[in-house]
């Protein structure tokens, strides 16, 4: 008997096998594609290619890197539109890297700018190309010769002026300039970020000593502004009168690379850390974090001063009492704009730049160091800068933290006045090597 029935043929083992292989390839090719785009995007940035055509590089890469293992897979599996499925695949992914770069990676970030407090704003054009922003508050009756040079923290964080104790400076006879250091504030952006260096920094504040016809200055530094104040007094010792380290930052960085000086993120309440994780859990900081590592200049394409200074203005704002002895307080400070790029900037050269401490310690200026009870940042420091520089004096302040002006207003402006004018101190020295006691609360 006959059959009629018609069988039908089944793929032998080694045509389902190609078939398997080529389609494991075309998603091998869609997984890869954007790996692709990544490396091409950033090895165009660090050729110095601009911004757009770094994208369109990365976009191509992962169009033809998709469209070519899909054209592969096809010819593996037999298929014979190969041809149009790996224009299906380029299309598939050109559309889906398009769409992923707009969302992902070119969206701006969308925190708003603060408004500036108001203030009697001047600028200097220096001889250094900077463009400062600053304020000036005139000495009150009998002018004294040397005037007052205030420097901000950060780096890039400066305050708004002036404030009580430029006033107070003033009343005794002091000129007093406050200003908005290269990158922050109201003064003047870079377009490429690797100009913000601490050698400019100590290059733009002699040329503000030139600027403003003062033989030697009286330096006023907080915090970073303290590092500062120190490596301008190593570079021209003769050109400073007398200096104040509020808060100091790390004398030398390099020395506290590798155990840290202390972290204001360590004492960071539970609602300040979620505050901080909202603010950073972006995807365009990913993005701006390698290139970062390849080329500042396209970072900062990627993302401009008026993109990220309002992050970092919102960030600062949210962790600032930390700083203080109460962080669960809110802390209100008079705040300008702040400079982000120039505190990653300078805060990574800082690691690079030469040992200031053997200059210091043939520096014969009157020197004050200010350390509240709750500071954040090590002992050591502000100690290593009373042993260093030749008859300084440190103060330990009660119940004030890193922010001393803000946590002991009266008591920051009537010691550091004193200190100034040469009147006796309205708190002893601190002569021991041990930490004085602290109570954090």
């Amino acid at each position: 008997m006959i059959s009629t029935q018609t069988s039908i043929p089944t793929p032998a083992p080694a045509s389902l096998r190609r078939r398997l292989g080529g389609g494991a390839l075309i998603v091998t090719g869609l997984l890869l594609a954007p790996l692709a785009a990544a490396v091409a995007f950033l090895a165009a940035a660090a050729a110095g290619a601009p911004l757009p055509a770094c994208a369109a590089i990365g976009l191509a890469a992962a169009v033809q890197l998709s469209g070519a293992v899909a054209y592969l897979g096809g010819r593996l599996a037999r298929t014979r539109r190969r041809g149009l499925v790996a224009v299906l695949a380029a299309a598939v992914m050109a559309v889906v890297m398009a769409v992923a770069g707009h969302l992902l990676v070119f969206r701006p970030l969308g925190v708003p700018a603060t408004a500036l407090p108001a203030q009697d704003t001047r600028y200097w054009r220096l001889s250094t190309g900077s463009r400062i922003a600053y304020t000036h508050t005139p000495a009150r009756g009998q002018r004294r010769p040397d005037p007052v040079v205030r420097l901000h923290g950060g780096p890039g964080t400066p305050g708004a002026g002036p404030d009580d104790l430029d006033r107070a400076l003033a009343a005794t006879g002091f000129d007093v300039y406050t200003y908005d250091q290269l990158g922050s504030g109201r003064s003047e952006r870079l377009d490429d970020p690797a100009g913000y260096t601490v050698a400019g920094q100590v290059a733009d504040l002699e040329a503000i000593r030139g600027r403003i016809g003062a033989n030697r200055l009286v330096l006023a530094g907080s915090s970073w502004g303290a590092t500062l104040a120190a490596a301008y007094l190593a570079a021209h010792p003769d050109r400073v009168a007398r200096v104040v380290f509020t808060s100091p930052g790390a004398l030398w960085a390099p020395e506290w690379e590798k155990s840290g000086e202390g972290e204001i993120w360590d004492r960071l309440t539970p609602a300040q850390r979620r505050r901080m994780d909202d603010l950073e859990n972006r995807p365009q900081l990913v993005a701006w974090s390698l290139l970062m590592a390849v080329n500042p200049r396209a970072a900062h394409a990627l993302l401009p001063d008026e993109e990220i200074d309002p992050l970092f203005d919102a960030l600062l704002s949210s962790v600032g009492s930390a700083a203080t002895c109460r962080p669960g307080r809110p802390l209100h400070e008079a705040a300008s704009r702040s400079g982000f790029y120039s505190n990653q900037m300078i805060s990574d050269d800082a690691l690079k730049v030469p040992d200031p401490r053997p200059a210091l310690r043939r520096a014969a200026v009157p020197a004050l160091i200010l350390r509240g009870q709750c500071e954040y940042k090590r002992w050591e420091i502000a100690r290593e800068y009373r042993d260093t520089v030749p008859g300084a004096k440190l103060v330990h302040v009660p119940g004030a933290g890193h922010v001393i002006d803000a946590e002991q207003p009266e008591l920051y402006r009537s010691t550091v006045t004193a200190f100034l004018t040469g009147r006796p101190l309205p708190l002893p020295p601190y002569t021991a090597q041990n930490a004085p006691p602290a109570t954090v609360r």
